[in-house]
């Protein structure tokens, strides 16, 4: 069965009819030499760059530079304070409160929960299997009239591995809701972007980020990428200027530099690969799951004690060993080649 899928169908009836607010900056788009409309302060800013005006609301310019990158027009395009934001104006846009539902897939990450639970939209959760791919059978067996959103995280956190494509295609094609793929570790991946599949599938979301492999974790600017239609929508909900001027004009800056992004990632990887070698050669490990991402989940006999053991030598890793499905875990993330021979240096002296 191929999904029909009509946006008006499972949009909410008070979105619909919403009139967003319109600020100075969408009533005047362009250049002047007097700003007068916005009530801003004219004198400027006590600091050494004026941050005085109010910021592009749809952040035009950094959109631009996406494109380029993407290969996205920038009307598909939307930019939020983290890809958190765009998560939760997805419940607020499509999920009613005390009615709909969505479908998570544990483990995962763990703000599509605590979004839903602060929208009041109930979750319905279908673990992976213990390979951590989609159980599809248990993923259509949970789907009913009020299930609006279907949460894949790939490469997926905590684990670190890439989903089956096909079996998200799957999802694609057979369910009349929104299926968001959330990428945010996609530039250390073996796989493709769902990018490239917009057009193909008006049901889908991406969500990537600037925050990983960019480095920009601080600035917090999460993207999302969908139809035309889902992105005005969203562009409706966000808040007027929902990305401040400092981070749009850094973000910026930043997108011109992909040589020096794309030399980190290698780095990176080169380095995981090293990470999962020397790890593999201690007593206490007793698996490493395959990862896809800048990080690695790491089975053990002892998670709390050489947790506890880390932070006493001042090295923080994080401590999923009570997350379904990663019990005994660690995830560590993949640090600079001085900081992975410290964290092995120190873990060879657990007893």
């Amino acid at each position: 069965m191929t999904t029909m899928f009509d946006i008006n169908n499972i949009l909410r009836e008070n979105i619909k009819n919403l009139k967003p607010y319109s600020s100075a900056r969408d009533e005047f788009q362009g250049e002047a030499s007097v700003y007068l409309d916005a009530n801003e302060n004219a004198f400027g800013s006590p600091l050494d760059q004026n941050y005085n005006r109010y910021p592009d609301p749809l952040q035009y310019a950094v959109k631009k530079r996406l494109s380029e990158i993407k290969g996205v027009p920038p009307r598909n395009i939307f930019l939020g304070n983290g890809s958190d934001e765009a998560i939760d104006i997805l419940f607020r846009s499509f999920c009613n409160p005390g009615t709909d539902n969505v479908i998570l897939v544990p483990p995962t990450y763990g703000m599509y929960e605590v979004s839903a639970n602060i929208n009041d939209v109930a979750t319905r959760k279908v673990n992976l299997t213990d390979d951590y791919q989609l159980n599809l059978d248990g993923i259509a067996e949970a789907i009913d009239g009020q299930t609006k959103i279907i949460f894949v995280c790939s490469p997926n956190n905590p684990t670190g591995n890439s989903i089956n494509r096909d079996d998200i295609e799957t999802l694609l094609s057979n369910f009349n809701g929104l299926v968001v793929v959330d990428e945010a570790y996609i530039n250390f991946s073996r796989q493709k972007t769902f990018i490239q599949e917009l057009t193909e599938y008006a049901n889908l979301i991406v969500l990537q980020t600037l925050s990983k492999a960019w480095g920009l974790a601080g600035l917090r600017v999460g993207m999302a990428f969908a139809s035309e239609e889902i992105i005005e929508v969203m562009n409706r909900v966000k808040p007027p200027y929902n990305i401040n001027e400092a981070s749009q004009q850094l973000a910026l800056q930043a997108l011109q530099n992909t040589e020096q992004v794309n030399s980190w990632i290698k780095e990176t990887l080169a380095e995981r690969d090293k990470l999962v070698l020397q790890l593999k050669d201690l007593d206490f490990v007793v698996d490493i799951y395959p990862s896809d991402a800048n990080f690695i989940l790491v089975k053990t006999t002892d998670a709390k004690g050489i947790y506890n053991f880390l932070v006493q030598n001042g090295i923080i890793v994080r401590d999923r060993s009570k997350v379904e499905l990663c019990e005994g875990s660690l995830r560590i993330t993949v640090g600079t080649p001085q900081e992975n021979i410290t964290l092995i240096n120190t873990l060879q002296n657990f007893k």
